[in-house]
């Protein structure tokens, strides 16, 4: 009897076995997957070869690339808010350190919005005849979090191996910065409601089409086009620093001096405020620069130490130049010119070798001191905290140094060391039709604002400071 049980459980472990070990065919596999009836899983299932054969579908986005980026728009950001805010908030009296902050973290607010509702489209939608871009963008219609942008007419992408909206946000952090820098020239004597009204006005009629022009698939003045030999600006030597240093001019001459000029003016309230600001943009300026590159590559690479070494060589020029007709060094003096060495580097840390970045470093070092310690005091006009002289002069000079320096194993352009006039003389067009639009546009803006409600805080309210005026708010509390 046991061995009839015994024998029957060998034969049906056997016949178990058997059926365990047939090999698994792609039709048994696919119909024992798709039909639950057990009826239908002996019918043969014929797969079609294009859907067996089909090959892997490459996506183009690049997690590296992406990472990067996401950076350098965490880094950009950081610009703005705390760094420029510490940065020229250091610099004034402290009765008018809350307006600076208030008006940087405002316009990271208000403008912000404005980018992704309207100003994005507008900088780097489908082209309208060069000039601006068109509305199909607006409220970010058609920009995807998950393919990179193609320009349809030209096949062109702005980058292709992170999601449009990515690049999409990275430029938003320019936009929001530019018109920051203008606050240097104005600080301490512009009203709060109709500063927001100028920069949003501004945005609209002066870094978007700017940015379009330079950057813009199409723009008339840059080199994002089929054949692309136009001007370049590599991270907004013309489009950042060009046109908000010399709207800054422009601010600076339609305001007037600050009361007391120049003979009570007190010193900075806070250097070490001003300090730390300084050292958090150089910070962020690596993600401003390298990430203009767009990718996590080795151009990226060679931009960011263009931009150091710049900032290093510009701020060392400064403090000898103190030392020699000041007797002493100055911890101003080196912040100052390491932004502008900073400034003055940027259309250029993406077309310049080391050698070009220490000339360059330099020159920012070297003429802007002039502007800001000789010729300013000369001249008498009130720009406040040097926006003129260290982003406007230095982006002039930095958007012509690239037509001088640019190597062309860095990034294909050629400049005039290097054998070829026809960068230079492109970039001299560019620099000229910006800085002069910026200038008159931005003065038509003023006055246009100014007859709606008054830009000019009162002498009372300047007397008293613009944060009890303007925001009822004191950075510092005095208990007698």
């Amino acid at each position: 009897m046991k061995r009839n049980i015994a024998l029957v459980l060998f034969l049906l472990c056997s016949l178990v076995w058997s059926q365990n070990s047939q090999p698994v065919t792609e039709s048994s596999a696919l119909t024992s997957v798709n039909n639950t009836s057990p009826s239908l899983n002996h019918i043969p299932v014929e797969i079609p070869t294009a859907i067996v054969a089909a090959p892997e579908v490459k996506n183009p986005l690049n997690s590296g690339d992406i990472a990067w980026m996401l950076v350098s728009v965490a880094l950009v950001f950081l610009m703005t808010f705390p760094g420029l805010a510490l940065f020229y908030g250091g610099l004034v009296r402290k009765k008018n350190v809350l307006s600076v902050f208030m008006q940087c973290i405002a316009l990271m607010f208000v403008l912000s919005l404005l980018w992704v509702l309207f100003g994005y489209s507008l900088a780097f939608g489908p082209d309208v005849h060069g000039v601006i871009g068109d509305t199909s963008w607006f409220g970010l219609s058609h920009v995807s979090s998950f393919l990179p942008h193609q320009d349809a007419a030209t096949g062109i992408s702005y980058a292709s191996t992170i999601p449009h909206s990515l690049f999409m946000m990275f430029q938003m952090m320019f936009a929001v910065i530019t018109p920051a820098l203008i606050i240097g020239a104005f600080a301490e004597r512009m009203r709060f409601i109709p500063f927001l009204v100028f920069s949003i006005l501004w945005s609209f009629v002066i870094y978007y089409p700017v940015a379009h022009w330079m950057w813009g698939i199409g723009g008339f003045l840059g080199s994002a086009n089929p054949g692309g030999k136009g001007a370049v600006d590599f991270a907004g030597g013309i489009v950042v620093h060009v046109t908000a240093g010399f709207s800054a001019l422009a601010t600076a001459l339609f305001l007037g001096k600050r009361k007391g000029y120049p003979a009570k003016m007190s010193p900075p309230h806070s250097l070490p405020l001003a300090a730390i600001g300084a050292g958090l943009l150089w910070f962020g300026w690596f993600g401003f620069n390298a990430g203009s590159a767009l990718s996590a590559g080795p151009l990226a690479v060679s931009a960011i130490i263009a931009t150091h070494v710049a900032g290093a060589t510009a701020g060392l020029t400064w403090a000898a130049l103190d030392w020699i007709f000041n007797r002493k060094p100055t911890l101003l003096g080196a912040i100052t010119g390491a932004i502008g060495g900073l400034a003055t580097v940027t259309p250029a840390s993406g077309f310049v070798d080391l050698w070009g970045a220490l000339a360059i470093g330099f020159f920012a070092g070297f003429i802007p001191f002039l502007v800001v310690m000789v010729i300013k005091p000369r001249i008498h006009v009130d720009d406040s905290l040097d926006a003129f002289g260290v982003h406007g002069v230095g982006g002039f000079i930095g958007s012509l140094a690239v037509g001088i320096f640019a190597n062309p194993a860095i990034n294909g352009r050629i400049g005039l060391l290097y054998g070829e006039s026809a960068l230079f003389v492109s970039q001299i067009k560019a620099v000229m039709l910006v800085a002069v639009y910026s200038l008159v546009v931005t003065f038509i803006l003023l006055k246009l604002v100014n007859k709606v409600m008054p830009l000019r805080a009162s002498e009372h309210e300047e007397s008293v400071g613009l944060d009890l005026t303007q925001h009822k708010e004191s950075a510092y509390t005095i208990i007698d």
